[in-house]
């Protein structure tokens, strides 16, 4: 608890200067070669997607295009993984054989679209190279009035031993065994259908004081004289224990994770003033780590000061091993809700990355693509300018795939990479592949770039910025699953298709080329340094020592690469 103090102390002796947050330990700013970037998208009312319904092939059209903006701009700001919210309030955003469809899609509860909205999230998603999770959201499920519109399709009539009515809203009864079954059906019914990267659980706790919840009769038929607390906490923990046991047959691979309330629990130092996961809505979700029953943990941190600071450290302290990517409330930055300064969530994100989390998790999509306070432009081009993959899921497999055999050949100005299929311990339809870039002939996932990640094909092409990579080193490995990545392995571009040597003495010899009438030398950046008629040797004397491409110009601005060489 020393160590929570003196984080705590620490992240408030920092001050923001000059719009900028000083920190003084460089692994606040260091990318980390594998991080989770989460996104919260909220199909419930439309608040994120879609932003009206459709009934006509045109405004079906328009809904496909407007999500497909929303992920362009996720994943142009570094965003790996898309929490989808695929069942919102007992209702679906997919053809369920269980659930009836949600209203958001067609303006009427119960009535499909003309197309499966999961369906093509999870497609845009991967085409995008972005993870998708089924947002399942647990517990709340429909309004009075949409149960109504609902009919025999309304969960209270199909199950209502498993319902409970509180005001107008109605919620499943954690303590009643079922519950649990149902559940764990529904996500069990996602992941046999659909190619998800993980189910996401929400509301995954009982409701809050203010909610009329009433819970005495199952508390008499099933506590068995336990405490009502103890009682109700072993009640959410069998749901997710069902979740988890049953997803896990089918697709071992699939990450489960929640979003469970924000603060633990009471620090010794720092109170919770009553709103906590383990003793206000019993989730003992840091118990579901350690016992095996939880992948991720997306605590849902909207504060600051030291309503965040301290829990942060807590939720790291008491991961097991396991993953912990707290959830931000970028909302806040609103002006219509607390009108926070970027600053702040700035200060959250650099912390928790000095803290080694695993990631970071945003809540939600609209304020985020909004740019809201210029949230989006700092992601974009500052803390998520690096594109990374998520950390792999070791506790499940620890062995990654063999290494790729990598074939690398020149197309014109295009490097075309071919490799063959790598073995690894899950399916090969599920194998995926990352081309890197390397600044040396050695493989540094935290320094070199990534060019293509998450790929499906066994070949990729690029055109690199001349000319500086056309004598580069190349990797290429294979992840599965699970997310264990393969040593790699790495290939020069450099004895490819035009010559790459060093210039002693100051001459350059260059080959015929028919219709060539100028040669242009670039400098490692691209840049045009020199420019001459075309001879067959030109000297070079006045370049400085570096590595530089020769082209060739012909009448009509035709350009060909002949060589790279090395000016000592």
């Amino acid at each position: 608890m020393n160590r929570l103090l003196f984080f705590f102390l620490y992240l408030f002796s920092i001050a923001p200067i000059a719009g900028q947050t000083l920190f003084t330990l460089d692994s606040a700013y260091t990318t980390p070669p594998k991080e989770i970037r989460a996104m919260w998208l909220t199909t419930y009312s439309g608040l994120d997607w879609p932003s009206r319904p459709a009934t006509t092939p045109k405004g079906l059209e328009r809904q496909k295009a407007e999500l497909c903006t929303i992920l362009d701009q996720l994943q142009a700001a570094g965003i790996n993984t898309v929490l989808f919210q695929a069942r919102i309030r007992s209702t679906t955003s997919y053809p369920s054989a269980i659930e009836p469809w949600d209203e958001a899609f067609t303006g009427t509860p119960g009535k499909a679209p003309a197309y499966d909205p999961l369906q093509f999230a999870i497609e845009e998603c991967h085409r995008r190279n972005m993870e998708l999770h089924a947002w399942v959201v647990a517990f709340p499920i429909v309004k009075t009035p949409t149960a109504k519109q609902l009919g025999k399709q309304a969960l209270p009539r199909r199950q209502p031993k498993l319902c409970q009515l509180c005001g107008n809203q109605w919620i499943m009864d954690p303590g009643v065994p079922e519950t649990s079954s149902y559940l764990a059906n529904l996500c069990k019914e996602i992941v046999e259908r659909y190619a998800v990267d993980g189910i996401h659980l929400d509301y995954i706790r009982y409701p809050e004081k203010g909610i009329p919840f009433n819970d005495n009769r199952t508390y008499r038929k099933y506590g068995k004289g336990k405490q009502l607390a103890d009682w109700r906490r072993e009640n959410v923990t069998r749901v997710v224990r069902t979740i988890y046991e049953t997803v896990k047959a089918v697709r071992p691979w699939v990450k489960v994770s929640c979003s469970p309330v924000g603060k633990y629990a009471d620090l010794r130092q720092q109170s919770s003033y009553g709103w906590n996961a383990r003793d206000a809505v019993y989730q003992e979700a840091q118990n579901w780590l350690r016992d095996g029953i939880m992948d991720i943990l997306f605590p849902m941190m909207y504060f600051d000061g030291k309503h965040f600071y301290p829990f942060a450290f807590d939720w790291q302290e008491n991961s097991y091993g396991r993953q912990v990517a707290p959830g931000l409330g970028i909302y806040f930055l609103h002006p219509a809700q607390k009108n926070w300064d970027l600053t702040v969530v700035q200060r959250q994100l650099y912390f928790l990355r000095q803290l080694h989390t695993s990631g970071q998790a945003h809540f939600r999509s609209r304020f985020f693509t909004d740019n809201v306070k210029g949230l989006y432009d700092f992601a974009h081009n500052d803390f998520y300018r690096r594109p990374v993959a998520t950390p792999p899921m070791t506790w499940m497999k620890a062995v990654a795939p063999e290494r790729p055999r990598v074939r690398l050949q020149l197309l014109g100005d295009d490097l075309q990479f071919e490799w063959d299929r790598a073995m690894g311990n899950t399916p090969d339809s599920t194998i995926r592949y990352t081309v890197y870039y390397c600044p040396a002939d050695t493989f540094d996932a935290r320094t070199c770039e990534i060019l293509a990640f998450r790929l499906r094909d066994r070949s990729f092409r690029y055109r690199p910025a001349l000319p500086r990579r056309l004598y580069g080193h190349y990797a290429v490995t294979a992840t599965d699953a699970y997310g264990n990545e393969s040593a790699a392995q790495i290939v020069q571009a450099a004895a490819l298709g035009h010559s790459s040597y060093t210039i002693v003495d100051h001459q350059l010899d260059l080959p015929e080329v028919d219709g060539a009438e100028f040669v242009l030398i670039c400098d490692s950046k691209g840049r045009p340094i020199l420019t001459c008629p075309y001879q067959s040797t030109i000297n070079v004397n006045q370049l400085q020592t570096g590595c530089y491409e020769v082209r060739s110009l012909g009448k009509k601005g035709r350009s060909h690469a002949l060589l790279t060489f090395w000016k000592r």
